[in-house]
């Protein structure tokens, strides 16, 4: 009966072994060099044009991204609201903490840079405020938060003048959204778009140029072998497709991917699919977390460096198809319930948890401000409907732009997946800017 998970990763355990890791997790984050918490100003950065990517940075408490009382992640909460002077839109956006906000090139693991993202469908003058909040779980929470008082406040504005942008990037041609058609539309353009593009590597990033990243042990091994490491990808052949002027980090590196995407684009096609997150899954090589099984611990490093590339892509006019999870960690296995069999990497057992939450609220946090993207719910799902709802329901109230879900499954489950997905969840036109909804899961 005294079986819980355990803190910092740990998996599970009993209560004694909890407290007892818990002590020495504390301990762990006494003995790092504090530094003094930042002043509460507020910056504003990026090309201040419609569509575009603007990013405001709050100077706000110290932490390092293995603290565990309190947790950046878990255990503060940063909302930012923006909206445009005629009153709409309004736009509610989770923000994140970036460590010293120049993570992607420094590797930092700590600081007092925190912060949120907004590309503008529209110009003029913009009003933005910022709400920290501080507590336990308030991050996963929606009765914590509810119950926290601010830590912290700013307020805001700036003007967003029109794109200078043409051709295939996306933001000569505005945001990608769903209209009740078979397509997508260009909310600047009205144009509507044909997704084309590659579906594998589901692996993509498992790319050696990313921080914190490293292969993992092959699923393909028999029974008992002793299964040697994987191989991350280099893209090293696509280096010649970077450009002068296209972004890396670390002075040069992120050239291979950078360049594939470039070469992508040059072929005309306008999309690519990738995991967040496969650990235990086929690749078992890429998750957003400091350490493959540390759920409630964010890499801000790799993360911004992910967010290099996904920029760049949005730049090129490649669509990005996060697949939330795979098959293999979506435990299909344990009848929802039951304990025994669980997959070990499988975000709260399946179910909508505080891991699940958090993560994509991180994901959502630090990339939905690209203009062209869906959230996969799964690859080859086998979640129950409810599960599939819940975790749909999620992400429309934490999105702000209402990004297009969808859901994969197998050939011969479609029947049994699909129907009763959409058949309980009506559709949403729209973002909060023009229809208040709930959630439409598409098949794929």
């Amino acid at each position: 009966m005294d079986y819980r998970p355990l803190p910092g990763g740990y998996g599970f355990g009993s209560s004694t072994l909890a407290r007892w890791i818990e002590k020495n997790l504390q301990q762990d984050q006494q003995a790092r060099p504090r530094l003094p918490d930042g002043a509460g100003t507020v910056t504003v950065s990026g090309e201040l044009q419609q569509w575009h990517k603007i990013t405001l940075t709050l100077d706000g408490p110290y932490a390092h991204e293995r603290d565990v009382s309190p947790n950046p992640f878990t255990d503060y909460r940063l909302t930012a609201t923006f909206t445009h002077e005629s009153g709409t839109p309004r736009y509610v956006v989770p923000g994140y903490f970036a460590a010293d906000g120049n993570a992607a090139n420094s590797s930092a693991e700590a600081g007092t840079r925190w912060r949120a993202h907004l590309s503008p469908d529209k110009v003029g003058r913009w009003d933005y405020s910022l709400t920290l909040l501080r507590g336990p779980h308030v991050a996963v929470d929606a009765n914590a938060a509810a119950q926290a008082s601010p830590l912290l406040t700013a307020s805001g504005s700036f003007t967003v003048g029109a794109t200078d942008k043409t051709g295939r990037d996306f933001r000569a041609r505005g945001r990608l959204e769903y209209v009740g058609r078979h397509h997508l539309r260009f909310a600047g353009s009205g144009e509507y778009f044909l997704k084309a593009g590659p579906d594998a590597p589901e692996n993509l990033l498992a790319y050696e140029d990313f921080d914190g990243t490293v292969p993992n042990r092959r699923r393909d091994a028999r029974p008992g072998e002793n299964a040697p490491a994987g191989v991350l990808k280099t893209w090293q052949p696509h280096v010649q497709d970077w450009q002068p002027g296209d972004p890396t980090w670390q002075d040069d590196k992120g050239k291979g991917l950078i360049g594939a995407l470039n070469y992508l684009a040059a072929k005309g096609v306008n999309s690519f699919s990738f995991l967040p997150y496969n650990a235990g899954g086929d690749g078992d090589d890429v998750w957003p977390f400091v350490e493959r099984d540390t759920k409630f611990h964010y890499d801000c490093s790799k993360l911004d460096q992910w967010g290099v590339v996904f920029d760049h892509a949005t730049s090129r006019g490649l669509f990005l198809h996060f697949k939330l999870q795979e098959n293999e960690i979506d435990d299909d296995r344990i009848g929802h319930d039951a304990r025994p069999g669980q997959v070990p990497e499988a975000l709260d057992g399946g179910r909508l948890g505080p891991e699940r939450k958090l993560y994509l609220r991180e994901l959502i946090a630090r990339f939905a401000h690209n203009l062209g993207l869906n959230w996969n719910l799964g690859e080859e799902n086998t979640q129950s409907t409810e599960e599939l709802r819940d975790m749909a329901r999620y992400l429309h109230d934490t999105d702000p732009y209402r990004h297009l879900i969808v859901v994969h499954t197998f050939p011969d489950q479609q029947d049994k997946v699909y129907p009763p997905s959409w058949a309980k969840v009506p559709r949403s036109p729209g973002p909060p800017s023009k229809t208040p909804g709930v959630p439409r899961i598409n098949a794929r």
